[in-house]
């Protein structure tokens, strides 16, 4: 008789990879890259170590993935942000999404991209340099954003493109710090409130 556990080729996945891939980013965004293990990830996902590598590929693959679904998911506000009709707002969709984020009560704290980038380990190298790309790559679409906005008159004359984005950056990330501590929300809604008070208009 067939035993009817043996594997069939072309036979469907017995788990979700979507909810398998949900499952991972939280392990990633609450351990980092090299705080997340094998053992930890694969009981999120409900699946075992060679299914995980058979539909993800191995750690570095699966941690890229996560990365993607993070970006797609977690920061759709940034796309929304960027194509506000004024600089202010645009700083204002990018603080206010990172502060709804960081204060929902589901999601894990701080920002998974710091989380991971700050590994010493020769063996995350490539994960750390995965994420300043990617981070290089927004900070270019931020500075843009802003060279443009100068150029329309909606910024001071003195006001340089690439300090303002970096500084806004700043204070992005150091929500994601802060919220990650513990800090109330209603100090992360203050710290906001001030960065937009301050914000210099033309």
């Amino acid at each position: 008789m067939k035993n009817a556990s043996a594997p069939v080729r072309g036979r469907p996945r017995e788990f979700d990879p979507d909810k398998a891939l949900a499952a991972a980013l939280e392990i990633f965004w609450r351990r980092g890259y090299e705080g997340a293990s094998l053992a930890e990830l694969t009981e999120a996902m409900g699946i075992t170590k060679p299914s995980l590598y058979a539909c993800f590929g191995n750690k570095e693959s699966l941690f890229r993935k996560a990365l993607d679904l993070y970006e797609r998911d977690k920061l759709c506000y940034v796309k929304s942000a960027l194509e506000a009709p004024t600089a202010k707002e645009v700083a204002e969709r990018l603080l206010r999404g990172a502060l709804a984020m960081q204060c929902g009560s589901t999601d894990p704290k701080g920002c998974m991209g710091v989380i991971s980038s700050v590994a010493n380990t020769s063996h995350a190298e490539c994960i750390r340099e995965e994420i300043l790309a990617r981070r290089a790559s927004s900070d270019r679409a931020l500075v843009e954003r802003f060279e443009r906005a100068k150029e329309e008159g909606d910024l001071p004359p003195g006001v340089e493109p690439r300090a303002l984005a970096l500084y806004l950056s700043t204070i992005l990330q150091g929500i994601a710090v802060q919220a990650g501590s513990g800090v109330a929300e209603g100090r992360l809604t203050q710290l906001v409130d001030t960065t937009l008070a301050m914000w210099p208009s033309a």
